[in-house]
């Protein structure tokens, strides 16, 4: 049978050339592409592919807390980071959240292709540029940063909160999406700032760029 793969990018150039990329290939089906976090959840969940394409930033779910999601929802689906970062945070986060791979964008061709096979034959890979990042953040370090990351302190609702909220979108809208009352989002928004310590919605933004949750070009 061939291998099932899912692409999730909000570009459509990128993920129309990821499909024929892995198209050509006799043993990768293409069964399923979204523009955003939550549709790739919600898609995935019902197509259960072998494999998923992740890119990290992305509208609505991010990347990062798309794949914690999708890995307690459909646990036999291999999730392979496909980003333009190459930080020790956006790298740790992604797999603690349970990314079996992460490989960078600059490096999309074949490496992607066997990256898929290796992922969905229940390995590990990772890009190595990403191996050195992370062996010179251990040696500078002298631990990971994972266990240290601010995000820790929050819940997963508050993190998809969020997203949203350094998105632009107006507490009413992000109530509606997740299917929450309007001073429910509020009360979450006031305990998600007053854990970071953060005062406003620029400082919110900042946050969320330097800890992997969004970017300025998303």
């Amino acid at each position: 049978m061939p291998i099932h793969v899912f692409l999730a990018d909000d570009h459509e150039m990128v993920r129309d050339g990821l499909g024929l990329l892995l198209d050509r290939e006799e043993d990768i089906r293409v069964v399923g592409k979204a523009a955003d976090g939550l549709e790739a959840v919600r898609r995935i969940r019902d197509t259960r592919p072998n494999a998923v394409v992740m890119d990290i930033a992305m509208p609505s779910l991010n990347g990062i807390e798309a794949t914690r999601r999708i890995v307690e929802e459909t646990p036999e689906t291999a999730v392979l980071i496909l980003s333009m970062h190459a930080t020790s945070e956006h790298i740790f986060q992604a797999l603690r959240a349970g990314a079996k791979g992460y490989v960078l964008k600059e490096s999309a061709g074949r490496e992607l292709v066997e990256a898929v096979r290796a992922v969905v034959a229940g390995k590990r890979y990772i890009t190595p540029k990403i191996q050195e990042i992370i062996m010179e953040d251990y040696v500078h370090r002298g631990e990971t940063p994972a266990g240290k990351s601010p995000l820790e302190r929050l819940t997963v609702r508050e993190r998809e909160i969020l997203q949203m909220v350094v998105e632009g979108k107006p507490s009413a809208r992000i109530a509606e999406t997740l299917l929450l009352s309007r001073k429910t989002v509020e009360t979450y928004r006031s305990r998600m700032m007053e854990k970071l310590g953060v005062r406003d919605v620029p400082g919110l933004v900042k946050f969320a760029i330097q800890h992997g949750l969004t970017s300025l070009e998303s």
